[in-house]
């Protein structure tokens, strides 16, 4: 089993959410929040790894986090592979958007109005979708977990079961 570490960065600005428009390996496109695989494994913190993240994807340079607001597990014993994720909100960040990343992967990064989020949202996995849908309504403080299971082995035919 491949093991991942994502972390998300919410960050606002003037009534609106910073999204970014990710190329997938298969030439599909999606939106999220900014953030990315974080390299615990060389001892990258999740919040210096997510500060990271955010800067090369957007330019945005976050000073302060707090949370994670929420974490997301979701695991896909058929495909090998099981993620982890923490999302966390910017309490003070500085730049413009700009995008820079050096992976190629962010090909647009916006700051989307809060109800137009859902559009940008639609066809995104549920486990990146639902948790942020659902904090978009009721900004809630504290920590949620929300937890998935993927069955299935090959990506066509995957069915995302909340657990």
């Amino acid at each position: 089993m491949r093991d991942w570490v994502v972390a998300g960065g919410l960050v606002e600005h003037d009534g609106g959410l910073l999204l970014v428009q990710n190329l997938r390996r298969n030439g599909s496109l999606d939106w999220s929040t900014p953030g990315g695989v974080i390299e615990v494994a060389d001892g990258e913190s999740i919040v210096d790894g997510l500060t990271r993240e955010v800067a090369e994807e957007t330019g945005i340079v976050v000073s302060r986090w707090t949370g994670p607001v929420y974490q997301v597990e979701a695991v896909a014993e058929g495909l090998g592979w099981a993620l982890r994720a923490e999302i966390y909100r910017a309490v003070g960040w500085s730049g413009n958007v700009v995008v820079k990343d050096p992976d190629g992967i962010v090909v647009d990064a916006r700051f989307v109005p809060f109800d137009a989020c859902y559009r940008y949202l639609e066809g995104c996995h549920a486990w990146v979708g639902e948790p942020l849908g659902a904090w978009l309504i009721e900004r809630w403080e504290g920590s949620r977990r929300y937890k998935y299971r993927l069955e299935g082995d090959t990506p066509g035919s995957i069915t995302v079961v909340k657990v």
